[in-house]
């Protein structure tokens, strides 16, 4: 195999891979690359539960097909400043060759590689920037395996939208987009791959699932992964939707979130940044004794009791990113019970909800 290409397409494509293979395992193979050269190139991995496969434009020596480990390969490249890099087998060694260095990565066995998954059925079509935000709802999910029912995102369908849910008990993300149904959705889907296609995703995306895996395909790329098999709590979690709101706040979430950003250097060792409720504006607070305080002032519009909530910095950061480029509505309630963020429904149908559950104040 002998090829050249683009550096910095192909260390995407190689660090998106990486990103979905397990960094320690009992076979290295697992944790292998496969490289394929033909018409462009092709980068695929599997650990068998999740499969990626990234294609890449490329002049092609002589083709072939190598099997590598993926971070190594992955470093190098994201590590090069020139343009362009050749890739070419030497023995029992790849070479990642520039005009002025070499980097050598031994070949690992492809026979013994498990192989991409093929996609299940195909069960609709979602647009890119729709699917940004089912990756949005992701981020509510929870990073911790010890509790993999609260890893996933629920996804249900009807004729003509899809139905996302996650929450990691602390918040929960809830939207409903457009979709082209195929078929029928009702699926718990790991969260990471998710984001992982919308960060790489163009244009229109197929859907592909059935009772074991979910598949995202655009041009001649695909992301696959085994579903996760517990029982998502939908009633209990939906409940919380039904708020009973003591104050409103119109605000643009852009401005909101730079506040908070700033806020939260001086948040503490709990990074608890304060929202306070004024006649027509937001107070963002930080307080710490070992860092210092900040106040800054956003412009709002205020209905109601004037509130004040202290949550942790990242939790109401990641909420108020999934509203980038739009004006929202805070409802807050008063107690520990959740602040719940949403918007107007835009010309690209999509509705969006985020519940984010307030801490005590450490003032």
């Amino acid at each position: 195999m002998d090829l050249t290409v683009t550096t910095a397409e192909l260390a995407g494509a190689a660090a998106e891979v990486a990103r979905l293979l397990p960094a320690r395992v009992l076979d290295p193979v697992l944790a292998g690359l496969r490289i394929k050269a033909s018409q462009g190139v092709e980068i695929a991995g599997s650990d068998r539960e999740h499969g990626v496969r990234l294609t890449v434009h490329a002049t092609v020596h002589t083709e072939g097909e190598v099997l590598v480990p993926a971070k190594p390969l992955a470093a190098t490249l994201q590590a090069l400043d020139e343009q362009q890099v050749r890739l070419k087998v030497e023995g029992q060694r790849l070479a990642i060759r520039t005009p002025n260095s070499r980097f050598a990565l031994p070949l690992l066995d492809l026979h013994d590689h498990p192989g991409i998954p093929d996609l299940p059925p195909r069960q609709g079509y979602v647009e890119a920037d729709h699917l940004k935000i089912l990756a949005a709802v992701a981020t509510a999910a929870s990073k911790e395996d010890a509790l993999p029912i609260f890893t996933g995102v629920r996804i249900q369908s009807d004729e003509h939208r899809l139905h996302v849910m996650a929450t990691d008990r602390y918040r929960m993300a809830y939207a409903t987009l457009p979709w082209e149904q195929a078929g029928h959705l009702d699926l718990l889907v790991p969260a990471k791959p998710i984001i992982e296609a919308a960060r790489q995703a163009q244009g229109r995306v197929a859907l592909h699932a059935n009772e074991d895996r979910i598949g995202l395909a655009w041009d001649n790329n695909e992301i696959s992964t085994a579903l996760l098999a517990a029982p998502f709590p939908d009633d209990r979690a939906r409940r919380l939707l039904e708020a009973v709101i003591d104050s409103t706040v119109l605000v643009d979430a852009d401005a909101l979130a730079r506040a908070v950003r700033r806020a939260t250097p001086y948040g503490g060792p709990h990074q608890a940044v304060t929202l306070q409720v004024e006649d027509s504006e937001i107070r963002v607070k930080g307080s710490d004794p070992q860092q210092g305080e900040s106040e800054e002032f956003v412009k709002a519009t205020v209905e109601g009791d004037r509130l004040t909530k202290t949550f942790q910095a990242r939790y109401l950061a990641d909420a108020l990113k999934a509203f980038a480029g739009r004006r929202i509505e805070l409802k807050i309630q008063d107690g520990l019970r959740s602040t719940v963020l949403t918007s107007t429904p835009g010309e690209d149908g999509v509705e969006l909800t985020y519940l984010v559950v307030p801490v005590r104040s450490v003032a």
